[in-house]
C-alpha cells in the first residue's frame, strides 16, 4: 500500500505505507489513514521529525549490498516529507495523508 501526503503549498508525495507510518510515528502523529495535521501543528511535527532523524543518523560501518533497499538512510527517506512539511509550515496550511489512488 502507498500513502500520499499532500499540502496546498507543495506537490504530493507518495511512499510505501511502512515508511510513511514510521515517519508519522516520529512526528507523534497517528498512523490512521486518512489523517491530517492542522496548520498550527505542522511546525511542531516538522521539528519532531527532524530531531528523530538526526538522533538516529549514524554512519554505517560496512557498505550495504546493492540489492538491499535498507541501505537508504532515514534522512534520505524523510527528505521529501521534510520539504513538504517545511513548505506547509511556511504557507500556514494543513498536511493530509491518505491511501494513494491510481491517479496519484
Amino acid at each position: 500500500m502507498l500513502i500520499t501526503f499532500s499540502a496546498k503549498a507543495y506537490a504530493n508525495i507518495s511512499m510505501y505505507a511502512t515508511d510513511a507510518f514510521n515517519l508519522l510515528g516520529k512526528m507523534g502523529q497517528s498512523t490512521g489513514v486518512p489523517g491530517s495535521i492542522l496548520a498550527p501543528d505542522v511546525p511542531v511535527a516538522l521539528s519532531r521529525l527532524k530531531a528523530a532523524i538526526e538522533a538516529e543518523s549514524q554512519p554505517q560501518a560496512t557498505e550495504p549490498h546493492p540489492d538491499d533497499d535498507s541501505f537508504v538512510d532515514a534522512k534520505t527517506r524523510a527528505a521529501p516529507l521534510i520539504a513538504l512539511l517545511a513548505a506547509a509550515a511556511k504557507a500556514h496550511c494543513n498536511v493530509m495523508w491518505s491511501e494513494a489512488s491510481i491517479l496519484d
